[in-house]
């Protein structure tokens, strides 16, 4: 799933691309994209993109009249852009497939280009919203912080409102905004701390580490995806970054330590992490394979080896 540093590089450049452009005409493509009535989707239509903003792991693209498009990619969504050379006039000439592909959810005509919306898979997970009024973006955010803008006292009372694993805090909606799965990985991983660790267990020195990784890490992605697009529209959006240090490295060696790389698995999610680095050498139990190996399940890195 995009997170905040993918989602600030979509509207990054969604900004030097739609601001100041007219949405023309909206094509859907899958009745199960949009999730708001009213007001309707003509209402978008022929108005001019006067802002863009993040919430969350949500794109809004503000139109005049205060209206806004909001999008949310959940896990498999992805944006295209195609920028139309053709006249003033002649831009909707053969724009769009007359049969388009299982996976394209919807089209959005601007005067100067095409926006595309696919889904990977069969579910059906990523939304759209229309919505009016600034003020009334807020119903569809979850009310957690922005990471990157709050201070450290902001930040461990937010930490310590509940009592969660790591992991479940820092990808919680409710508690902090646009982390997800991979980035809280990575953040863990940079701060050292286990993904296990309950939240209201911490020390002052350990929270103060998580606050400077997790605004270290999300701030050295923006700018490592910001440098890898340049002036390109961002298409290889992933969860798994040849750069990462842990996510999506299972039994890769750590980059600081050299130590293979563990996870825990559960549903559709897994937990990337180092356990010398991280868990002073204790392998976390995998709920599949730890109930299946039972005593023969390693608690140890000295066990795996």
């Amino acid at each position: 799933m995009p997170e905040l540093p993918d989602i600030t590089i979509y509207i990054e450049a969604l900004e030097k691309r739609i601001s100041g452009h007219t949405i023309e005409r909206i094509q859907l493509n899958s009745p199960f994209l949009l999730r708001t009535a009213s007001p309707p989707i003509s209402a978008i239509e022929g108005k001019k993109v006067i802002e863009l903003r993040r919430l969350g792991k949500r794109i809004c693209i503000g139109v005049e009249n205060d209206l806004w498009l909001v999008l949310h990619l959940m896990i498999a969504g992805r944006l295209y852009w195609k920028q139309l050379e053709a006249p003033r006039g002649q831009v909707h000439a053969k724009g769009a497939p007359r049969q388009p592909p299982k996976n394209q959810l919807a089209i959005f005509h601007f005067d100067n280009g095409l926006l595309s919306l696919t889904e990977a898979g069969t579910q059906r997970r990523a939304s759209l919203h229309i919505v009016e009024g600034k003020s009334n973006l807020s119903d569809l955010a979850h009310g957690g912080v922005e990471p990157l803008e709050i201070d450290l006292h902001d930040f461990a009372a937010t930490l310590r409102s509940e009592n969660h694993t790591l992991k479940r805090a820092l990808t919680d909606p409710r508690l902090f905004s646009g982390i997800g799965n991979a980035y809280s990985d990575e953040i863990l991983w940079q701060a050292q701390l286990s993904p296990v660790k309950l939240t209201q267990k911490m020390s002052d020195e350990e929270i103060e580490r998580l606050y400077e990784a997790t605004r270290n890490s999300l701030q050295e992605w923006i700018e490592r995806l910001r440098a890898e697009t340049g002036d390109a529209f961002p298409e290889k959006v992933t969860a798994f970054r040849r750069r990462m240090a842990v996510h999506g490295r299972y039994k890769e060696p750590c980059p600081r330590c050299g130590q293979k790389v563990q996870r825990i698995r559960y549903a559709s999610n897994e937990t990337n992490y180092c356990p010398k680095c991280q868990t002073g050498g204790k392998l976390l139990a995998d709920r599949a394979l730890s109930r299946l190996l039972r005593e023969d399940w390693p608690r140890s890195i000295e066990e795996l080896s």
